[in-house]
């Protein structure tokens, strides 16, 4: 059984970036300009012979009364509700933001793992920024560029790591159910 992992966060981190890194092809548009993202994505990734399912969504935005925005919003609670673990996308450059705080509000009600990843941590120099996102409250934290692919290769050993621990679990508590 293939994991499902959900990579979320506010407009304009590189959360389709991670995405077509992860899938190994520019299946997702990415652009500057906010919102074009708007649906839930979907594609395939392999990392040392394990497949899981990853789903990129559009930036979460609240307070807003734009109907896109709105959708947005749903289509990103869908993607957390289908996913198995989470990953939560903030930008090094822009620190913590109003809207990352309400992302992180959010995931902390819900009842799953969750990866926060600090994107555009392309060089040494960016490394030590990356700590003020233990605020949000989530826990550890990884540091990548999902441009150039630097850091996630740890980011998916935890992915996989817990994604085994999870199956584990799963036929664990389905053996005790058939017991």
């Amino acid at each position: 059984m293939n994991s499902i992992v959900a990579i979320v966060g506010r407009p304009n981190v590189g959360k389709s970036t991670l995405f077509n890194r992860l899938v190994q092809r520019r299946e997702a548009i990415v652009d500057s300009v906010s919102g074009v993202t708007r649906d839930r994505h979907y594609g395939k990734s392999d990392w040392n012979g394990k497949e899981f399912s990853v789903i990129d969504t559009g930036g979460y935005i609240t307070g807003s009364d734009d109907i896109f925005e709105g959708e947005i919003r749903k289509q990103v609670n869908l993607a957390i509700e289908e996913a198995d673990l989470i990953v939560f996308v903030v930008n090094v450059e822009d620190g913590i933001t109003p809207m990352d705080a309400e992302v992180a509000k959010l995931l902390r009600k819900v009842k799953k793992p969750i990866f926060t990843v600090v994107n555009k941590v392309d060089n040494a120099m960016r490394e030590p920024d990356a700590i003020e996102f233990y605020n949000l409250g989530l826990g550890e934290y990884f540091t990548i560029a999902s441009i150039n692919g630097s850091g996630t290769g740890d980011l998916l050993d935890a992915l996989q790591e817990l994604q085994e621990i999870l199956l584990i679990q799963n036929i664990t508590d389905l053996v005790s159910i058939l017991i």
